[in-house]
């Protein structure tokens, strides 16, 4: 394990310092030339002791870049070019800054700030120039060739910073897409159990007033001689009626503001045949079929059924452009199974937001049922829920 862990910094490391070792390895190679070669034809002219500190404190310069991103390789070809006017062949004598020189170019053109990359690129273009032409006898086209090449050096340090930054900016984008759209599926799913609560709450207010009512009922019947009994229904019916009028503030509270009431009855699949024939209407042709005997669902499956069957038609004309598309109900003894499918172009989940599947899976989720939405390779697109049963008695 330990072994492991030596050979992971190690290449973590290489993986940090490989350009400055890559230096490093030249600079030195560009020293052992100068010493090798002093005294030759062509060779540096100055003492080594000038020689050699003056290639290691360019070494040194791009060293710096990781302070200094800018100032670092801008003065290594400012040092060149002021050690051209001491010893005009150093630089040029010693292959292995070549390199090194590129390698600083590039730098400079990758630099984040376009307008220091801009002054870079002079910075590369003068410094090779006055290097060229304080060489004894150059020809004149080494004044364009020789910063040419470093020019190019530079503007491929340019082209992959630009690469970079689009890279970084669409993978920004992306993030930023990614959190609008867990923002907005909270956002639906906050909306749709507010709705669903809504259609509880009608559910509920109904059974607790039938409820109140009875007792009401019962409490006036009741002899003189039961007043005891008739004080405890009493109490029985201001709970309730007291339950009631905190419900109906609770959903006052969850209503938005200028939102009005609803007045009208929450549908059922009792109102399936005219949801059907307004799909119709609006182009899209619905075949419903029905396997098995239909049950009295209770209240809050029958409402969730049909926004369910609601939601996937609506998808179906809306988005999935679709030309036919089937709705199937199947009753057993412990589920009823809901299956809406259309012969569109594929995923149909939207409500106006992209998040109408949403809202179905908090239905479906809330009675403990399951869903599944598939897509057919030739186009087309299913939608099954499964709503439980067996726990209402059914």
């Amino acid at each position: 394990m330990e072994y492991v862990q030596r050979v992971s910094q190690v290449r973590d490391l290489a993986r940090r310092f490989w350009f400055d070792v890559l230096v490093a390895v030249l600079a030195i190679a560009a020293m052992f030339e100068v010493v090798l070669g002093h005294g030759s034809p062509g060779a540096p002219q100055t003492t080594l002791w000038f020689c050699v500190p003056a290639i290691a404190v360019l070494a040194l310069a791009v060293f710096a870049r990781r302070r200094f991103p800018f100032a670092g390789p801008a003065v290594y070809w400012l040092l060149g070019a002021g050690i051209s006017f001491v010893d005009p062949v150093l630089i040029p004598y010693t292959d292995a800054l070549f390199p090194v020189g590129m390698a600083d170019a590039f730098l400079l053109g990758n630099l984040r700030d376009v307008r220091r990359a801009a002054l870079g690129l002079a910075v590369v273009v003068a410094g090779a120039v006055t290097i060229v032409s304080n060489i004894p006898g150059h020809p004149a086209s080494q004044l364009v060739v020789v910063p040419l090449e470093f020019a190019i050096s530079w503007v491929a340090g340019f082209v992959v910073r630009e690469r970079a930054v689009r890279a970084e900016a669409a993978e920004s984008r992306a993030t930023q897409a990614e959190l609008e759209r867990d923002t907005a599926a909270r956002i639906a799913v906050a909306e749709e159990r507010t709705r669903i609560a809504r259609e509880l709450h009608d559910i509920v207010a109904h059974a607790v007033s039938v409820m109140v009512l009875q007792v009401g009922a019962v409490r006036h019947r009741l002899p003189a001689a039961l007043a005891e009994d008739r004080e405890a229904l009493m109490g029985v019916e201001q709970a309730g009626r007291g339950a009631l009028a905190e419900m109906r503030h609770l959903l006052d509270a969850m209503r938005e503001d200028g939102e009005r009431a609803e007045l009208g009855p929450q549908p059922g699949l009792d109102r399936l045949d005219a949801l059907l024939r307004d799909i119709g209407g609006a182009g899209l042709p619905v075949r419903l079929h029905v396997d098995g005997d239909p049950l009295e669902l209770p209240r809050g499956i029958d409402i969730s059924a049909y926004r369910i069957v609601q939601e996937g038609l609506t998808n179906a004309l809306r988005h999935a452009h679709a030309t036919q598309a089937e709705v199937g109900l199947r009753y057993t003894s412990d589920q009823l199974r809901i299956e809406v499918s259309d012969n569109g172009h594929g995923a149909a989940g939207s409500d106006g937001r992209g998040h109408g599947l949403i809202g179905i899976h908090e239905r479906v989720k809330l009675y403990g049922g399951e869903m599944s939405t598939a897509t057919a390779n030739g186009g087309g697109f299913t939608l099954t829920a499964q709503l439980p049963l067996t726990e209402y008695g059914s």
